[in-house]
C-alpha cells in the first residue's frame, strides 16, 4: 500500500476511548477537509462542532424521540420494528468525544435553470436533480474530513441515519441559519481497538475499460 496507506486506514469507528481532542487538532481536520472540490468553488460547507458530552447526549435523545414519534405512526408493524430496531445505529455518536454536524447549503446545478425554462426535458432535469452537485462537494468534504483525522490518529465515523431528526438536532444546538441543512452526523474520537471493517468487492468487479 506505501503511500496509499492514509486511505487504507480509515475505518468507520463506532467505538471511542474517552479521551478528549484538542479543539486546535479539530481545527486542523476541518481545515483539511475544506480543500476538496466543490461545484463551482461555492464552498457550501458549515461546522458545528459539539464537545459538550451532555448536548452530545442531547442530540442523541432527540432522535431517539422522533424515531419512536414517526414509528408511532406506522401502521405496517414489520416496518415499525425495523425503525425502531435500528435507532441505536443512528445514535451510537453519543460515546464519542466530539461530534461534528455537517451543514450543506443549496446549490443550483449547472443548466438546471436553463432546461426547466427551454421545458420538454424532464428526463435530463430529473438528472441533473438526482446527481446533487451539492451533495457530492460534501461528500468529497467529508472524505477528506475522514481521511485527515486518521493521519491525525483519530477515528470517525460517516452517519446521515439520524437526519430525519435535523430539525429537532439544529435545535439541540441552537443552529438557527435557514440557509443550511443538516447533511451528516461525524463522531470523532481516539478509536477503541480492535477496529473491523467489511471487505470491498473486487476492482475488475467495478471497472468498464474502453480502448
Amino acid at each position: 500500500m506505501n503511500n496509499l496507506d492514509f486511505i487504507y486506514n480509515r475505518h468507520s469507528v463506532r467505538k471511542f476511548t474517552d479521551q478528549e481532542i484538542p479543539m486546535e487538532n479539530i481545527t486542523k481536520i476541518l481545515e483539511a477537509s475544506t480543500y476538496c472540490p466543490s461545484a463551482k468553488n461555492v464552498q457550501n460547507w458549515h461546522f458545528v462542532v459539539v464537545k459538550n458530552k451532555q448536548k452530545i447526549e442531547e442530540i442523541a435523545k432527540s432522535i431517539e424521540r422522533k424515531n419512536s414519534e414517526i414509528a408511532d405512526k406506522l401502521h405496517d408493524e414489520n416496518k415499525k420494528t425495523a425503525f425502531t430496531k435500528f435507532v441505536r445505529f443512528a445514535t451510537l455518536f453519543r460515546n464519542a468525544p466530539a461530534v461534528i454536524l455537517v451543514y450543506a447549503s443549496s446549490y443550483i446545478p449547472t443548466g438546471l435553470d436553463e432546461l426547466q425554462e427551454a421545458g420538454g426535458y424532464e428526463q435530463e432535469i430529473n438528472h441533473i436533480i438526482s446527481m446533487s452537485p451539492q451533495m457530492q462537494s460534501i461528500g468529497a468534504l467529508i472524505e477528506n474530513l475522514t481521511l485527515a483525522a486518521t493521519a491525525m490518529g483519530y477515528g470517525t465515523c460517516w452517519m446521515t441515519s439520524g437526519n430525519y431528526a435535523a430539525r429537532e438536532i439544529s435545535e439541540v444546538v441552537q443552529f438557527t441559519n435557514n440557509d443550511f441543512y443538516l447533511a451528516a452526523i461525524v463522531p470523532i474520537g481516539v478509536p477503541n481497538l480492535p477496529i473491523k471493517s467489511p471487505g470491498r468487492k473486487p476492482i475488475q468487479e467495478v471497472i468498464s475499460i474502453i480502448e
